[in-house]
């Protein structure tokens, strides 16, 4: 992420976003996916650190981290075999999302609506307590 984002700064300007994934696991990590949670923890400072860096140059970082989504991913590996029966359950609204779902999130954070908004991580994960 670091070295994609040094070469995208070459091209950005003043009103420019980047928005970066991440996921409910840098908040709520699953102890059988250990390196993936590791990953969005570091994703989420990365996006805080780099905002705050950024936003003097007019330029806002932000981050959408989607709790369970139904991916190609769930089922090539992305979840063991026994668990895809309940993948996302324990969400509040008790079931997985679909990507078109989340893909709001994403669209607001790249809008003039949220020119203010910088530095935050918006969780679309169905309910989940996370800081």
């Amino acid at each position: 992420m670091n070295w994609i984002t040094k070469d995208a700064l070459r091209h950005l300007g003043p009103g420019s976003t980047i928005i970066n994934s991440t996921s409910v696991q840098g908040y709520n990590p699953s102890p059988m996916i250990i390196n993936y949670a590791s990953t969005k923890f570091a994703i989420n400072g990365f996006t805080k650190a780099l905002a705050q860096d950024l936003a003097p140059r007019g330029i806002r970082v932000n981050a959408v981290a989607p709790g369970p989504v139904w991916t190609p991913l769930q089922v090539s590996d992305g979840q063991p075999t026994e668990k895809l029966n309940g993948f996302g359950d324990s969400s509040w609204l008790g079931r997985t999302s679909q990507p078109v779902e989340q893909a709001p999130a994403y669209v607001f954070l790249a809008s003039p609506e949220s020119s203010f908004v910088v530095g935050e991580v918006i969780n679309v994960n169905g309910g989940a307590n996370v800081p």
